[in-house]
């Protein structure tokens, strides 16, 4: 049985459509998935992302496990409390096991948010590479997390939590902050919008999902944060990395820092020594037609695949990300294989909506 999670029953009394995500009973719309990404990108929406693990890693060598453990380096954000960090953690080999954000809180308090279907084994692989570090790991299965996103969303929640303000006013991107012992509000997201992501304890998350509500926040479900992040060009776990790439060849280069040479961390040696054949590219198709994950496409360097794809809302046309032969540059025209016809498409970098902007 999938599991549930704290706003399991209040979705379904707003009529939400729910499917099996990752193993969990998540809302994929609540009517018009249309109405939903249309909201975030022009005021403000609320997902819940209750099903996405926090784990709070303790223990006075938490910094050296942690550079030890992900391809980015948290050492950017030691000594600054709340400063958040995008990174892959990696197998031997380079593949990727999971994508993440780590935060800082204190020298020996670190906290880390993984993936829904993803979970179990990074917690099982977080426990056996922390062994050696005397650190503890523990799952924090009693909070529940809100997304609330859109260029409305700072504003409206200061209007639902007025007392949070003086600690959120100033946050700059990637950076949380502890605005009781237990709740976070963090301005990260992943809808290429503003707004905030809020850990808070799961027997409160009812009332503050409501108290949105009432404000005005338009309720979100999966379908709109899949078109939101597309549109954002941020990579999915399972689409677009898995443990059979690497983030070389998945458009994640920036989240790996090779800048201190001692570090070995998880997969450095795999890494440096990977292929560069294949590189994860943004595409625009051309003309009429709907690109999705698996299609094939032809470029003048080889044939490559669609990693995802969809029907960008904000743009009227189909987006999407495709791991390609390297080589293939930004500008370059190739084809898509829709219903056995190939359809021409551009490349483009991502993102390709940024702030309710159109960049590609």
């Amino acid at each position: 049985m999938p599991a549930q999670t704290p706003l399991y029953e209040t979705h379904v009394a707003l009529g939400a459509k729910i499917v099996d995500f990752g193993g969990w009973d998540m809302p994929l719309s609540y009517g018009s998935l249309l109405e939903e990404h249309h909201a975030v990108r022009q005021a403000v929406g609320v997902f819940d992302v209750s099903h996405m693990l926090n784990v709070d890693i303790v223990g006075a060598r938490a910094q050296d496990f942690l550079r030890h453990l992900l391809a980015n380096d948290v050492a950017k954000i030691a000594g600054h409390p709340g400063r958040a960090l995008y990174s892959c953690m990696l197998r031997p080999d380079a593949g990727v096991i999971d994508d993440l954000i780590t935060y800082f809180f204190a020298p020996d308090r670190w906290r880390m948010v993984v993936n829904a279907g993803t979970a179990d084994k990074d917690l099982a692989w977080l426990r056996e590479q922390a062994a050696a570090f005397d650190v503890s790991v523990t799952p924090r299965r009693d909070l529940a997390m809100l997304a609330v996103q859109g260029p409305k969303a700072r504003e409206t929640v200061w209007q639902v939590r007025p007392e949070w303000k003086p600690a959120t006013q100033d946050l700059k991107p990637f950076t949380g902050a502890l605005v009781d012992e237990n709740t976070l509000v963090a301005r990260t997201g992943y809808t290429g919008e503003d707004g905030f992501e809020i850990v808070l304890p799961a027997i409160v998350a009812k009332t503050f999902w409501d108290a949105l509500l009432a404000a005005g926040v338009h309720p979100c479900g999966l379908g709109a944060r899949d078109t939101l992040r597309l549109e954002a060009g941020m990579n999915l776990y399972g689409n677009d990395m898995d443990e059979t790439v690497h983030p070389l060849e998945s458009g994640l280069a920036w989240t790996v820092s090779f800048k201190d040479e001692a570090r070995d961390f998880i997969g450095r040696k795999a890494l440096e020594s990977a292929s560069k054949a294949r590189e994860l590219v943004g595409l625009k198709l051309l003309e009429r037609g709907i690109m999705r994950g698996h299609m094939k496409v032809r470029t003048a360097h080889g044939e490559g695949l669609v990693t995802s794809g969809t029907m960008a809302p904000t743009m009227g046309v189909s987006i999407g990300l495709a791991r390609v032969p390297a080589g293939t540059s930004a500008g370059d025209r190739v084809e898509v294989e829709i219903r056995g016809k190939w359809v021409p498409a551009e490349v483009v970098h991502p993102p390709f909506v940024r702030n309710g902007k159109v960049l590609a």
